[in-house]
């Protein structure tokens, strides 16, 4: 599911190309968007691009290509999300992995665990609660704490060996070690699932995919949701 501007973006990008044949300026699109800033479209895009539906032609100028469009075009708009504000909490790590996920097998204590929509692992997307969806897994896999699963979309995670459509295990948190893959929040609004770097007195978001770059941010625009603790994958 794309996020509101995100859905906004493409389709005036897929009408102007229709009317004009030409790609909408940087410009055009901040303002039929009403961002106050370039470096949000620019953000846009780059989401849009890494989830597959438009594409940027090489050597020419504002040379966009719409490549797919989502399912629910004949909406003048996509439904309103809800935003995703976990209950953050402390405490201490552990790693475990589970893939070629089955059914619990009978005997076996298992841990029901809210299923939350869908996080990119390419740019930063806002991730849904959904309450009616959910995904059982073995109390071996789990520490102490609280616990939700995320369904990973994108592919800028895959050297770590996390994979579009893996469901990925988070144990709540507000901090973090380097080097930890984390859920991060950005400004309040996005949610990447990234590995934790620090530069200095900024914080970095690290994919684990040469394709993209690593994104830096002031600490003040970054806040840890939740550390990866497990890894649901069918087959």
């Amino acid at each position: 599911m794309l996020t509101r501007k995100q859905y906004e973006l493409l389709m005036f990008i897929d009408q102007r190309l229709r009317a004009t044949g030409i790609s909408p300026s940087f410009d055009e699109m901040k303002e039929a968007l009403d961002l106050r800033s370039k470096s949000g479209i620019h953000r846009l895009i780059t989401a849009l691009e890494e989830r597959g539906f438009i594409r940027r032609l090489a050597h020419r100028a504002r040379a966009l290509e719409v490549v797919r469009l989502p399912e629910n075009t004949g909406d003048q708009s996509p439904p309103a999300p809800q935003r995703f504000s976990p209950t953050v909490i402390k405490g201490n790590f552990a790693q475990n992995a589970l893939a070629g996920a089955a059914p619990v097998a009978a005997g076996v204590a298992a841990v029901t665990l809210p299923l939350y929509g869908k996080i990119a692992a390419g740019t930063p997307i806002e991730a849904l609660r959904d309450h009616s969806n959910s995904v059982e897994v073995p109390a071996a896999m789990l520490g102490s704490g609280e616990h939700y699963a995320l369904t990973v979309e994108g592919d800028s995670m895959i050297d770590a060996g996390i994979f579009d459509g893996d469901t990925v295990i988070i144990r709540r948190c507000e901090t973090a070690d380097a080097g930890s893959i984390v859920v991060a929040l950005v400004d309040d609004f996005e949610v990447t699932l990234k590995r934790l770097r620090r530069k200095g007195g900024s914080i970095a978001l690290e994919p684990a995919n040469t394709k993209y770059e690593t994104r830096i941010f002031p600490p003040d625009r970054v806040k840890v949701q939740g550390r990866l603790v497990g890894l649901v994958r069918m087959y």
